[in-house]
């Protein structure tokens, strides 16, 4: 109990060392190996290494670095803070990501490889046409920016609010700084430069979490056993939530986790590019199945955290129920003003490694899908590989900019839980892919192209609208992350009503 009982002398110890200056050091330091990263992987490196490392990525290395932009800044700061109102009931959504990771694995997966495919949207125009190619891929644009921005806007807020206001720097510097950063290093190498320097991002961020975990039980003076049976005195252990009308319900959870999972993994050009860029089907099927089995434990440490924080901070004499209490902010909070120097050293660089994954493969990603999807530089012959690197380039410095603008917005909504905003969101701009894929995968009717955007549009309005009634129309019913669910559906059922049977619809059907 040393360490709890001298917390104040830590705080002014912390003061002295985790300055903003050591911040931004720390930020550069790591930023110059990243860059170094970059330098050997880009070497080379044309639009077919930037869009899918000339398949050559190794699929263990896939799947070790695809962790971290699984979980990112998001899970490191916001998913230790949702135990203290849904306790580990969140493990149901991550359990419902292992049978989504499956579907991907035997399903998806099996169908990018037939095709050879750069960009997976590619398939909706050989299954459909152009309108609806364009549509999906403009979908991807807004969920996958909406999502990449919150996750990279929760972790500049991080380093923002508990280090660098301090020193009178405003937000939107740091926000630009980041950015010309993450841009830096994914300028020249894209998707081969950035499987490598995930794996290194995901290395730190774990080791991170691992060390964290240890000092507090450390400095509670108790084991695992112990700390998880304080959580389940608290309330905080509980994985099933059994009220069916709560958003938080165990089913609910666990096929949202799964559909989130397909659409968000498998329906997602950031998260597909790195799974094709290896080499062969079999080890991008072993990497997307182990993926799913290491995110069942990794989350629940991340939320055995979250209950240890929780106790820790009632051992310190942090009042959680105050109102301007937010729950994203107690892991740095105590990191930084609670653990000695060494540990807030650790949290820092920990949070470093967790920031970059949140939107180096998505600006990455975005600049690969709008150039091949939405310009078709590679449906242009016009445009010789010198053409091309050159619109890709102002492309991707255009997407930084758009990045730039939308965690300002971000910081100005100041939402309170970063985790759920994003998973909710997810439901809504993910949803009609999800529609559009399977109505493609499984039927052979024939679309009127003309009306998918519409479809594509009013499809989450509709949804929202259910979502915002369900109570007083459901008798109490609240919708959880299984609203993704019923946005598909409604998106497929459009499809459906405006589209006709034939027997010669284009052979290309589900890998089933």
């Amino acid at each position: 109990m040393k360490v709890l009982n001298n917390h104040r002398c830590l705080i002014s110890c912390q003061i002295k060392t985790m300055t903003p200056t050591l911040t931004i050091t720390l930020i550069l330091l790591y930023f110059l190996v990243l860059l170094v990263i970059s330098w050997y992987t880009a070497r080379n490196v044309g639009n077919y290494g930037f869009f899918l490392g000339n398949k050559s990525s190794p699929w263990y290395i896939v799947a070790f670095g695809m962790i971290g932009t699984s979980l990112s800044g998001v899970t490191f700061v916001s998913v230790p803070g949702t135990v203290q109102t849904q306790a580990m009931s969140y493990m149901m959504v991550v359990v419902g990501y292992l049978f989504g990771y499956l579907a991907i694995a035997y399903y998806l997966l099996p169908l990018y490889y037939r095709l050879q495919l750069t960009s997976i949207y590619t398939y909706l125009q050989t299954r459909f046409g152009m309108t609806t190619y364009k549509s999906g891929s403009m979908l991807f644009i807004v969920a996958r920016t909406i999502g990449a921005t919150a996750r990279l806007y929760l972790v500049i807020y991080v380093l923002q609010a508990f280090l660098l206001n301090d020193a009178g720097i405003p937000f939107w510097a740091t926000a630009v700084f980041i950015l010309l950063l993450i841009v830096a290093y994914t300028f020249k190498g894209g998707v081969k430069t950035i499987v490598w320097t995930d794996t290194l991002q995901t290395s730190f961020m774990l080791g991170g979490l691992v060390l964290c975990v240890y000092f507090i039980l450390h400095s509670l003076n108790i084991d695992f056993a112990v700390a998880y049976q304080s959580m389940k005195d608290a309330g905080h252990a509980n994985w099933l939530i059994t009220d069916y009308k709560s958003p938080a319900y165990f089913l609910k959870h666990l096929i949202g986790g799964a559909f989130i999972a397909i659409t968000m993994t498998g329906l997602d050009q950031e998260m597909m590019q790195k799974n094709i860029s290896v080499k062969t089907l079999s080890g991008a099927q072993k990497n997307v199945v182990s993926l799913g089995f290491i995110l069942i434990l990794v989350n629940f440490l991340f939320l055995f955290l979250g209950g240890l924080l929780y106790i820790y901070a009632e051992k310190v004499g942090i009042n959680i129920a105050a109102k301007d209490f937010k729950s994203d902010n107690l892991f740095p909070d105590i990191a930084l003003n609670y653990f000695p120097p060494v540990m807030g050293f650790v949290f820092i660089i920990a949070l470093i490694s967790a920031l970059f994954p949140s939107a180096d493969g998505a600006i990455t990603a975005l600049t690969s899908s709008f150039c091949i999807d939405i310009l078709g530089i590679r449906r242009n012959e016009q445009w010789d590989e010198r053409k091309q690197l050159q619109l890709r380039r102002i492309v991707h410095i255009g997407f930084a900019i758009l990045f730039l603008i939308a965690v300002l917005f971000f910081h100005w909504l100041d939402n309170r839980s970063i985790i759920d905003l994003i998973l909710k969101l997810g439901g809504y701009t993910y949803g009609p892919l999800l529609g559009i894929f399977v109505f493609g995968m499984f039927t052979k009717r024939i679309l009127k192209e003309s009306v998918v955007p519409i479809i594509c549009v009013l499809s989450p309005l509709i949804t929202w609208q259910l979502a915002e009634n369900a109570p007083s129309w459901f008798g109490g019913y609240k919708f959880g992350y299984e609203l993704i669910v019923v946005n598909g559906l409604i998106t497929y059922a459009g499809l459906y009503l405006s589209s006709i049977n034939s027997q010669k619809s284009k052979k290309i059907n589900s890998p089933i």
